[in-house]
């Protein structure tokens, strides 16, 4: 019998699939259990705002027609928010499109890519689908002033001739540990121009507005440059995958040679593009969000959990021993979380931020199963 395994390039042979949150429907289909609450894959839980529903509706007619290839409408609103040439953004299938065209397009496998420990998944994906050497830079430590996180001195050190690509999220997921804009900027302008800087800003909605650090500020003064984005968190289109790059425009005609043809169905263009400025429903998102973080941190305080503080919608939850059977205990009472073994923090969870309702029954759940 043919080992179809054998004949696959060698990166892809090592490689192990993605393993996304938990569905509803997988737990209710296994425990026979109803009124699940899912807090497993950072979804806004407003889910769409009223103006992308809005656009949704309005494109129904059109299904039997391609969508726009090269997403002008889209890619217009997007320019005029970031201040852009058109020519300067990459569409994509969510930001984990472009991530991997980003490295299908730039990495060699005698190129090395770097990135930072307990760090989006797809990034050692990406690198090692192309067999490329993976650079991951040890994490900050729990005892660190911003624990968990990416450690730009050590990073900075670690690279080589070799380097050729750095993953950077801002804020991190699983971590939700954030940079500094003075430390990343200085950062960025130490790296050699011929080292492309991908910067995820795929969860940057949910930081503070004092805090916020917005890397296409910076798309003027540095060409290795690239910022990432997403309408899969605070803009609830995650059903929709719809996402893009920032960049000069060099890069983004590299990666527009490789893209998939109409990789951004209609609906979601016409979502995406309605939900750009829709400043009233962000600021709703936020709001629950802050009230709902609030209310998880002071149940860890409680049953003294330590976490990593977090700018996004999620919180990384230490429970001190193996994670799984809290996992599975808080399953069986209808509550799906994040297990985050795969990333090597075998005694966290990672716990999305819900709306009020959702969270009242998390720290319940919580608190019974830990208490």
């Amino acid at each position: 019998m043919t080992d179809f395994k054998a004949l696959a390039a060698p990166g892809v042979q090592q490689l192990k699939p993605y393993i996304p949150g938990k569905p509803i429907s997988e737990l209710e289909r296994e425990l026979g259990i109803e009124n699940i609450i899912k807090l497993a894959s950072n979804e806004n839980p407003l889910g769409p705002s009223p103006k992308a529903m809005a656009a949704i509706q309005a494109e129904m007619d059109e299904l039997a027609l391609y969508p726009d290839g090269n997403g002008f409408e889209l890619k217009k609103v997007l320019a005029d928010k970031h201040g852009v040439d058109m020519d300067c953004i990459t569409l994509g299938n969510g930001s984990n499109d472009v991530l991997v065209l980003l490295a299908e397009a730039f990495l060699k496998p005698e190129d090395a890519a770097m990135y930072s420990q307990y760090s989006f998944a797809v990034y050692p994906i990406a690198i090692q689908a192309i067999g490329a050497t993976h650079q991951m830079v040890p994490a900050t430590d729990w005892d660190n002033e911003r624990p968990m996180g990416c450690d730009l001195p050590a990073m900075q050190a670690a690279i080589t001739d070799q380097t050729r690509m750095i993953f950077i999220a801002n804020p991190n997921n699983p971590t939700g540990s954030f940079l500094q804009a003075d430390e990343l900027k200085a950062f960025i302008a130490s790296v050699d121009k011929d080292v492309i800087v991908v910067l995820d800003e795929a969860y940057l909605e949910y930081s503070p507005a004092d805090e916020r650090v917005d890397g296409s500020e910076w798309l003027g003064e540095f060409d290795n440059l690239v910022i990432t984005r997403t309408f899969s968190k605070a803009y609830g289109l995650a059903g929709f995958r719809v996402g893009y790059a920032l960049s000069n425009p060099d890069i983004a005609n590299v990666l527009n040679r490789i893209r998939q043809p109409f990789n951004v169905n209609s609906l979601a263009l016409a979502a995406a593009a309605a939900a750009v400025n829709d400043d009233a429903f962000l600021e709703r998102s936020m709001q629950v969000n802050a009230a709902g973080m609030k209310a998880l941190e002071a149940s860890c305080q409680r049953l003294g959990l330590r976490y990593v503080p977090s700018k996004g919608n999620f919180l990384l939850v230490d429970f001190g021993r193996d994670a799984m059977p809290i996992y599975q205990s808080m399953l069986e009472k209808g509550v799906i979380t994040r297990p985050v073994a795969n990333y090597g923090l075998p005694n966290c969870l990672r716990i999305t931020i819900g709306n009020e309702t959702e969270m009242a029954r998390m720290v319940e759940v919580m608190e019974q199963v830990c208490g």
